[in-house]
């Protein structure tokens, strides 16, 4: 478990936001799964009929992000910047916990090799098989954020 007590930053979720958009209404992701709202997958158990609100969106988005927060904390074990963190997080709110936990990716991180983990976000930019070129630059941007390089759509304050 992380050391830290680290949370999603305001960079980190519009890292999340900018990649997942916003959309109301049910759609198909990449890989073919029911989805609404900022990337939210529809659970067997759950029935979207019509768009839903903003407020329901960011709903969904907050359960979402603790969910992989949480994830990130129990299979990381290694010292985290907040970038790492954030970076880590989108990274597990778009393909779920169990790919952290199954990946190279923590492994090698868990190790303290934190370069070469890095490198292993570029691997993850396909979707039932075939490279997708949003996922592509999505995992380019986590790397650039975990290496420290910062979320290049966002104004730091100075």
């Amino acid at each position: 478990m992380s050391d830290s007590p680290l949370s999603t930053s305001t960079e980190g979720l519009a890292l999340i936001e900018s990649f997942e958009s916003l959309r109301l209404r049910r759609y198909l992701d990449a890989a073919g799964r029911p989805t609404i709202g900022y990337g939210h997958l529809i659970l067997p158990d759950e029935t979207f009929v019509g768009a839903i609100t903003l407020a329901k969106a960011q709903q969904l988005l907050q359960h979402d992000l603790s969910i992989s927060e949480k994830g990130v904390r129990l299979l990381i074990s290694v010292p985290l910047t907040q970038d790492q963190f954030d970076a880590l997080v989108s990274f597990t709110f778009n393909l779920g916990v169990n790919s952290l936990r199954y990946s190279h990716l923590r492994i090698l991180l868990n190790q303290h090799h934190y370069h070469p983990a890095a490198d292993e976000f570029l691997r993850w930019n396909k979707a039932a098989g075939v490279v997708v070129p949003g996922l592509t630059r999505r995992r380019k941007t986590e790397r650039a954020l975990f290496l420290g390089h910062g979320f290049p759509n966002n104004k730091r304050a100075p």
